[in-house]
Parts: C-alpha cells; sequence; structure tokens
C-alpha cells in the first residue's frame, strides 16, 4: 500500500473544542530588546496551526492560520511584513510542512495561499511564496479572489474548498472591507473571520454591509457546530471596553483570542442598539468604529 493510501478522515467526527489556553506573544515594552519569536506556532491539532506574527515586527500583530488537508494544506493570510529577513513566514511555513509530511507521508502536496481580505496587515508576505513550487497564491483583491470563490457571479453562494477530505466552507461577509472572507472548517469548528469579528477595534467600512454580514454569520453558525470564532487580531484589554492605543507595542493584558456565536449576537445587539445613526462605541469585547463613509451613509441614503 503506498503512501498516499494513508488517508486522514476529516469528516468521520463532528469537532470538539479543543485547548486555546495560549499565552499569546504580546509585545515588550522595549521593541527594540524584544525577544520574542518572529512568529509564534500553536499546534492547535495535529492538522492546525495558528501563527502570530512578533508585535516588535509590526504593531498590527495579525494571526494567521495554516491548516492541513490529505491533497493540501492553506494558508490564511501572510501578515504584515513583506521582508523574509525581519519575517521569515515561508520558513516557518516551509519547516511545518516538512514536519507535517514526515509524519504524514505525500507525493505533490500542494500549497494554497488564500486571505480574509486585501489589507496590508493580511497580504504583505504573499512574495515570500510567489516562486514557491507546487503553491497558488490568491489575489485577496475582490478581482482575483470573488471569481474564485464564485462570488463573482453569486455573492450569497457558500463556497467550498477541498483540501483532500478536509472541506472548508467559504462566504462573502463584507462590511469591514468589500472582499472580506469568512472561512469556516468543518474539522476544528472554527470559523475564521478575519477583521470582521475579533476582540479590537472592529472598523466598518460599510455599515449595511455589516449588519448583513453579521446576520449572515449568525444564521450559518445556528446550522453548524462552531467551536471558537478566531480572528486576526487582539486589540483589547481584560478591563471591558478598554481597547490598546493604536500602534501599541505592549499589550500585557490581552483577553483570549477566541471569541463565541454568542458574541455575534453580541454585537448584533450593538448595531441595533446604535441604530442608523452609526457612532463609535465601546462595549465589553469590542469597539465598532464606523468609517465617514459609513456615518454619513444615513444622510446621504
Amino acid at each position: 500500500m503506498g503512501a498516499d493510501s494513508f488517508l486522514i478522515d476529516f469528516e468521520g467526527a463532528k469537532p470538539r473544542p479543543g485547548a486555546l489556553d495560549v499565552r499569546w506573544i504580546h509585545g515588550s515594552p522595549s521593541a527594540k530588546h524584544n525577544a520574542d519569536p518572529d512568529i509564534q506556532v500553536h499546534g492547535y491539532d495535529e492538522h492546525t496551526f495558528i501563527l502570530r506574527q512578533n508585535m516588535a515586527i509590526d504593531y498590527e500583530a495579525p494571526f494567521l492560520f495554516l491548516l492541513f488537508g490529505n491533497e493540501r494544506a492553506v494558508l490564511i493570510d501572510t501578515g504584515a511584513t513583506a521582508s523574509a529577513e525581519f519575517f521569515p513566514l515561508r520558513q516557518v511555513v516551509d519547516e511545518l510542512m516538512e514536519s507535517w509530511l514526515a509524519r504524514h507521508p505525500r507525493h505533490g502536496y500542494q500549497l494554497l495561499v488564500l486571505h480574509t481580505h486585501p489589507h496590508g496587515d493580511h497580504v504583505a508576505g504573499d512574495g515570500q511564496f510567489s516562486d514557491r513550487p507546487d503553491t497558488t497564491v490568491v489575489g485577496a483583491e475582490s478581482a482575483a479572489a470573488w471569481p474564485y470563490f464564485g462570488f463573482a457571479t453569486d455573492p450569497d453562494a457558500v463556497a467550498h474548498i477541498d483540501l483532500g477530505g478536509r472541506v472548508l466552507e467559504c462566504l462573502a461577509t463584507p462590511g469591514h472591507h468589500e472582499a472580506a472572507v469568512t472561512f469556516y472548517d468543518p474539522w476544528t469548528g472554527f470559523l475564521l473571520t478575519g477583521d470582521t469579528v475579533y476582540p479590537g477595534r472592529l472598523y466598518i467600512d460599510d455599515w449595511p454591509a455589516f449588519i448583513r454580514t453579521i446576520d449572515r454569520l449568525i444564521d450559518f453558525c445556528d446550522h453548524r457546530t462552531v467551536t471558537h470564532v478566531l480572528g486576526c487580531h487582539i486589540e483589547m484589554s481584560r478591563q471591558p471596553g478598554v481597547d490598546y492605543p493604536i500602534r501599541t507595542v505592549y499589550q500585557p493584558d490581552e483577553p483570549p483570542l477566541q471569541m463565541t456565536t454568542d458574541h455575534l449576537r453580541e454585537i448584533r445587539m450593538a448595531l441595533e442598539e446604535i441604530g442608523d445613526r452609526p457612532r463609535r462605541r465601546a462595549f465589553p469585547l469590542f469597539v465598532l468604529c464606523p468609517s465617514e463613509s459609513s456615518i454619513g451613509w444615513r444622510t446621504n441614503s
């Protein structure tokens, strides 16, 4: 029996919550003397890894996700720094893939690079993968991402990305950005929400679209087992309603990254409470931050 015959059954059981009691790297009082790794790697399970960029390299300190299937892995987002010298993302991903393939030998194993949205702190590392063999990088802008997912013809579609038995469900979730995408992984139960939902400042570029997205996510989650809602940043402190200043490089009192589907409902209630005149409002685990265009939406509509 060949090595490729040993397939992992990613569809055989319902997802169960795994441990996420992680002490994420969170910067230091002096970025110059920061001793954290460039990229923190947390193995959620044998086939799932969560990465965080060092805050001393870029204050955004985004989270990235590497998921393995039988035929290919997917890297969701590529961080805030282009330079491989300062942010060795490809090296870390290559090492993780080599280690995984040593345990689960496969021929012709592929890497797919996707994104939650096109903002610079989520796509800067794309260039590190442009010449990587057996790799497909799908651009994050709607012109590239929407045809790939099928959203160009049907923005309400649920796209399916098959990694080889591990099939992600993908939704167009505009509001923060017109090209925002949310990923659901039935294996772990992760709902990967990018910058749409996370413990921090929820920057809303299109208020009505954001409301529709939150409604859609709530309905979507009502029909699936969601263990953790995982965005790409932590910006809040553990003090309810208090966020760290923008561009801070030291966040010693962060709450956990993971949120729940109940937090989706809290966001929806907050939107309802604010009504049709968007304004900045702080809530215990998030801050609603409408853009100027969103604030002017009601006046101009």
